[in-house]
């Protein structure tokens, strides 16, 4: 397996070195055979380090499980671990519950300070790392509901400490057993847990903390527990029915396979070492979520509070602007039946909360992000043939969220004043710079995001608009139909740009695409990420653009442009703005479909040439691997995807873009049994340019497939070389059409 050390600041190159030498050292022990081992190529402290906003965490888990955990510190590079949750809310939004092994008796000081660490082990599937001052060694591997400590004392008294993190309490329930309630957003946790030795217990804190001393100095000391979001009692049947025993090994074995199962679903061949890394660890963060919440046919709903019955698992924690472009479509495309479910549950969650949710989390709707989401991850399962869930019943909630509800972003709830406006005149009025806000609902910070509110409007409607013709509602399909052309409302065409407008119907001026407004006219990028943010029309807005010579022209300077300042000044406005090049960021999700774009505009050669920089510039095998906020797998689908060679360019668009695979041969084993290939003929780093096509034998001209021809198994066949092809999809009129 492949282990990654805890790197402090203080590694030097040369221990750096030896760690890739050992790394390369346990692949060749491995013959280098991805088939039945893809787990070992994961390494989840890949983007450990976040470049300015968060790092990923090394989360251990089974796939779309109940129960994650990771230790709790600041990021990769922190070499001190302040306690390890029982499981989390969601990445970034919080842990439940407080773990910690110590030499006893526990005094006061033993809550509260972190501990430095080393030989630390990292896996999918389990965890393990020594603590320095202690020696204690502490292990982790989890089931679905359910986790598995096992702790080495060296010397001294075997404690393990439990806390709350929120309001809540721990109970000693005699026979070395404990359990605990944290209470968070009006809903609560539950565990309970066992020890594999006697152990005395102590609370204190008004049984907020609690201390299980080894009574017979045992220097090997368990802790299994099961996790409910409904009770103790069902926390307990979680765990006499996922660890009935104290085999750990087994445990971890299990786990080890589960992951084998999943990330063996892809099979890559050729490529480097790294490449697989890579790509492995990106599958892995694919898999996390959402996550299957029902415990023995039952679930808590966040969205009404309420314990429901429902032969269907219940999936909770989706943070939908980020994932519907391409975590959703890979979702899709090999776990159909899962996304039908996952789609359910959002459909119960409008029926339970009176709205369709956008961040769907454990504890409810986070009215993150802007837009309708829901729609185009909706339109996008329905046409690549994933139909059972109730999307009858679904339709009303979007349909709602669009005409009824507010655009502002980060915000829920009834249309104000400035969405009468929208409705009225087709976009999102902007504020001059000397302003100030007028409508109360408006986030301070957030702020209007006009700009980008309108392009969202304007995608999202677009997708309502099909699946209210796949409904038989005409009417609502030629409103929404019309509400998708208001992107056009903020395009200025003497100025070749999207630009921002005021309420009298004015250009604000002035305006620097490149700098101006911040959040006040667009979503956590500049202008000219949004230029390009037309998924559903990609030929009208090239027509916008002064047609396909123009508008290719304007793609090349995209990733050409100068910031025009300092990276100190771009980034205190644009943080989230990050992995640049030139002025397109690598970073932040609406810009993933953009290098694809060539392929609409007759120069597919530059996306395959695009595609393959990016991917080897911002996506490394190393702690900075990521460059920018993960956001439940959105990022690494992008990655997976890519490495693969095809990308869904608009989610509700049934077809895949060509671009140029990094390995040799993929194998996509597809859920209906049937099995898709992708061979790359003499494919190398410099032979990243697709000399010609073919597909099931015959020859492809296009540079597109249909999601029907993927999932009816096949192969498709790509000799590569060193020069474009430049005659290779040039005429881009082949492309379906979109309107």
């Amino acid at each position: 397996m492949f282990i990654r050390s805890c790197l402090s600041p203080l590694h030097t190159a040369t221990t750096l070195k030896n760690h890739r030498i050992r790394l390369l050292a346990a692949a060749l022990a491995l013959g280098l055979q991805t088939a039945g081992a893809q787990v070992e190529f994961v390494d989840p402290t890949i983007g450990g380090e976040g470049f300015l906003l968060e790092p990923t965490r090394p989360t251990v888990s089974l796939p779309n499980s109940m129960v994650r955990v990771y230790p709790v510190r600041k990021d990769q590079l922190d070499d001190q671990i302040s306690s390890f949750p029982l499981t989390i809310i969601s990445h970034r939004l919080g842990e439940l519950f407080w773990l910690m092994p110590s030499i006893g008796p526990a005094d006061s000081g033993a809550w509260k300070h972190p501990a430095a660490y080393d030989q630390e082990i990292t896996t999918p599937y389990y965890y393990s790392t020594r603590f320095d001052g202690t020696l204690i060694r502490t292990e982790f591997t989890p089931t679905e509901r359910c986790g598995f400590f096992r702790f080495t004392f060296p010397s001294g008294t075997p404690t393990v400490l439990l806390a709350n993190r929120m309001e809540g309490q721990l109970t000693d329930n005699g026979s070395n057993s404990v359990s605990g309630v944290e209470r968070f957003h009006d809903m609560a946790a539950y565990f309970f847990g066992e020890f594999s030795a006697s152990v005395e217990i102590q609370t204190r804190d008004g049984n907020r903390h609690l201390a299980a001393t080894s009574k017979g100095g045992e220097k090997a000391l368990q802790f299994r527990y099961g996790i409910s979001f409904i009770s103790v009692d069902q926390a307990r049947e979680n765990l006499r029915r996922e660890i009935p025993s104290w085999e750990f090994e087994n445990v971890k074995s299990n786990a080890r396979d589960r992951w084998n199962k999943t990330l063996g679903r892809l099979k890559v061949e050729g490529g480097t070492l790294e490449q697989k890394r890579v790509f492995y660890t990106a599958f892995y963060r694919c898999s996390e979520r959402m996550v299957n919440i029902t415990e023995d046919g039952n679930y808590y709903s966040g969205f009404d509070h309420k314990v429901h019955q429902d032969a269907r698992p219940f999936y909770v924690d989706n943070w939908l602007w980020d994932t519907y472009r391409a975590l959703e479509p890979l979702q899709i495309l090999l776990n159909p039946d899962r996304e039908a479910d996952k789609l359910q549950s959002f459909v119960r969650m409008y029926q339970q909360c009176g709205w369709f949710p956008c961040f769907a989390l454990l504890w409810g709707n986070w009215p993150a992000m802007t837009g309708n989401p829901g729609a185009p991850w909706m339109a996008d399962a329905w046409a690549k043939g994933v139909t059972n869930f109730d999307l009858a019943a679904a339709y009303p909630g979007l349909r709602k969220n669009s005409l009824e509800g507010t655009w502002i972003p980060w915000r829920r709830g009834p249309r104000t004043t400035l969405d009468d406006f929208f409705a009225d005149h087709g976009y999102m009025p902007a504020l001059h710079a000397d302003e100030k806000e007028t409508v109360a609902q408006v986030d301070s910070f957030e702020r209007r995001q006009a700009v980008s509110v309108t392009l969202a409007q304007s995608y999202d409607d677009w997708c309502t608009a099909r699946l209210a013709r796949t409904l038989g509602n005409e009417s609502d399909a030629q409103l929404f139909s019309n509400r998708a052309h208001n992107y056009t409302n903020v395009f200025r065409v003497d100025k070749n740009c999207m630009w921002p407008k005021d309420s009298e119907g004015k250009w604000i001026e002035p305006f620097d695409p490149g700098f101006s407004g911040g959040r006040a006219y667009m979503t956590e990028n500049n202008g000219y990420t949004f230029d390009w943010d037309v998924p559903h029309d990609l030929p009208g807005l090239f027509e916008l653009m002064g047609g396909r010579a123009k508008a290719e022209a304007k793609l090349d300077q995209l990733f050409r442009q100068g910031l025009g300042r300092s990276k100190y000044d771009f980034w205190v406005k644009y943080p989230d703005s990050t992995g640049m090049v030139g002025q397109f960021s690598m970073g932040n999700e609406p810009s993933f479909n953009i290098p694809y774009l060539y392929n609409h505009l007759g120069a597919p050669w530059k996306t395959q040439k695009r595609v393959r920089m990016l991917l080897d510039a911002w996506f490394t095998d190393t702690l900075l691997g990521m460059p920018g906020d993960e956001d439940g797998g959105g990022m690494s689908a992008f990655v997976v995807f890519s490495m693969m060679g095809f990308y869904p360019v608009t989610a509700g668009v049934p077809i895949y873009d060509i671009a140029s695979p990094v390995f040799d041969r993929i194998t996509i084993d597809l859920p209906n049994g049937k099995t898709f290939r992708i061979i790359c003929l003499n494919n190398s780093r410099d032979n990243k340019y697709i000399q010609s096509i073919e597909f099931n034998g015959k020859p492809w001209q296009q540079v597109w497939f249909k999601h029907s021809e993927i999932v009816n198994g096949g192969t498709m066949e790509l000799k590569m070389g060193n020069v474009p092809n430049v005659e290779l999809g040039a005429d881009p009129s082949t492309f379906p059409s979109m309107r």
